[in-house]
């Protein structure tokens, strides 16, 4: 799945971390130092910190594992299995952000079932009639041929027995037919599917040394270009291979316009659109979810093209770090959970609301599988109903700068924070990483007067328990915001407005 921060520390310049990290890391983009790792080749991913249990991303296919810790959530109790990946001596720099760690499987759905999920008797979709039969590879199909064969010999021979003892004592009934039941709403979760999956593409990368895995997208606007994950496309941005493949066959060589791995998020472009249907998915307001809202995932689990699933918002504003288990760099998000059937091939897919609009892009998972998420391919698993998705009003304004100057741009506040502790917020560390200043000289944060050993306790109204929980909720700011920052000094609490500075691109 995608890369992962393991927590490691960033220093003024974000770089794949390579061996162990120190124990703090730059809050509003945490960086590592460290060689990046040679093209093709997968390093170790370091331990998490013994806080941060893992969660999954999906990366895109069977073949693009990657274990994803998600951090506690600000004003949420930590939840067993959750953390954020990273080693015990991750810091993070508001400056510079930590690298994002892919997320993991796609999103999917989880559905309804046969009663909605709250009072009224009524089908919160507004869907009649039956759902429109799945797809099956080959091999099922084939499996499903010989029983069905077999399953008519029997029935046969058990048939002709009956007739001959009573003819016409069949109790089989027809079904009458209601017209009604086949004309479905367009605001049904079949209607909102059939017009969303033309734009929902299954994206295959491959990278220069023949890694990679397969992955979703969306149309996001008229001039070829489609939103997804970064850990989806990572392997190809530099000299592999990318197609996205349309839901009548169609497949369409593309290319990387820009990526960013703290956000994971990524912008390609097919190269030749002559004949593609390019209708862009309609964008709403994540700002607007309430947790309940009903949700329908499109994606491509385990390479299962067009699969639509459903679901609800389980939860709002969950603090994720996400990683592939790759150890080169995270990725955090003040994330959508939800319920949806997220799995590997999910990852860069929309989660989309009940009117068919896209609130977010399918990210991450937490796992039930050895080691909280998606390992190798033993450990490899899929969804237990806790997916994560980018909330789409962070993604548009991310794909924005990324078709406009192909760099992301990251908000920062100019500190280095530890990234094992949590609970009781998020401390500056008494000094940065290679001896660098745990406060940016003349940064955001000095000249709010913040100095190293303050602990950051809130964000404007946002509790925050851990260096994860912060860099998430910067995150969901631009530059130039003003935040309210609270913190305690020697157990006295203080607050202070800190405008927010920026930092261009990953490296």
């Amino acid at each position: 799945m995608s890369t992962e921060n393991e927590g490691a520390a960033v220093p003024s310049e974000a770089k794949p971390p390579t061996g162990q990290q120190p124990d703090s890391a730059s809050a509003s983009g945490a960086q590592t130092p460290g060689a990046p790792p040679a093209p093709g080749a997968r390093p170790a991913a370091p331990p998490p910190p013994d806080f941060a249990p893992t969660v999954a991303r999906a990366p895109g296919g069977f073949d693009e594992p990657g274990p994803m810790p998600p951090a506690y959530g600000a004003g949420h109790p930590r939840q067993p299995g959750y953390g954020h990946p990273g080693d015990d001596s991750a810091t993070e720099q508001t400056s510079q952000f930590p690298t994002y760690s892919a997320a993991g499987p796609g999103a999917g759905a989880g559905g309804w079932g046969q009663q909605p999920p709250y009072g009224g008797g009524g089908d919160p979709w507004g869907t009649t009639g039956t759902p429109a039969p799945k797809r099956r590879n080959g091999g099922l199909i084939a499996a499903v041929l010989v029983a069905a064969l077999v399953a008519g010999g029997v029935g046969g021979g058990i048939g002709f027995w009956a007739a001959g003892q009573n003819d016409g004592a069949s109790t089989t009934v027809s079904a009458s037919g209601d017209p009604g039941a086949l004309n479905r709403k367009p605001t049904s979760v079949s209607g909102i599917a059939q017009k969303a999956l033309p734009s929902v593409v299954t994206i295959e990368a491959q990278g220069a040394t023949g890694d990679g895995g397969t992955g979703t997208g969306f149309i996001y606007d008229k001039q070829g270009h489609i939103l997804t994950n970064n850990h989806v496309v990572a392997s190809a941005a530099n000299g592999g291979k990318l197609t996205a493949t349309f839901s009548n066959g169609k497949k369409y060589d593309a290319e990387v316009v820009g990526n960013a791995q703290g956000y994971d998020v990524a912008v390609i472009k097919l190269k030749n659109a002559s004949g593609a249907p390019l209708n862009p998915l309609p964008l709403g307001k994540s700002s607007n979810v309430q947790v309940g809202d009903a949700t329908i995932a499109i994606g491509a689990p385990f390479g299962l093209s067009g699969t639509v699933t459903t679901g609800i918002i389980s939860a709002k504003d969950r603090p994720v770090a996400s990683s592939d288990g790759g150890g080169t760099s995270a990725s955090y998000m003040s994330a959508l959970q939800t319920d949806a059937s997220i799995n590997p091939g999910n990852s860069g897919g929309p989660l989309m609301d009940a009117g068919g609009n896209v609130i977010g892009i399918n990210s991450a998972i937490q796992s039930a599988g050895n080691g909280g998420g998606l390992g190798g391919e033993s450990q490899q698993s899929g969804s237990i109903g806790l997916g994560f998705a980018i909330p789409i009003d962070q993604a548009r304004r991310v794909a924005q700068d990324l078709i406009k100057t192909g760099k992301p741009v990251y908000p920062q506040i100019g500190v280095q924070v530890g990234m094992r502790d949590t609970g009781n917020g998020a401390t500056i560390a008494k000094t940065g990483n290679n001896g660098s200043d745990a406060v940016t000289p003349n940064g955001p944060a000095d000249k709010a007067g913040l100095k190293p050993g303050d602990t950051i306790t809130k964000l404007d109204d946002t509790v925050v328990d851990s260096g994860p929980t912060l860099i998430s909720e910067i995150w969901q700011h631009k530059p130039g915001d003003e935040v309210t920052l609270t913190y305690k000094r020697a157990g006295k609490e203080h607050t202070t407005q800190v405008t927010l500075g920026q930092r261009t691109g990953d490296k």
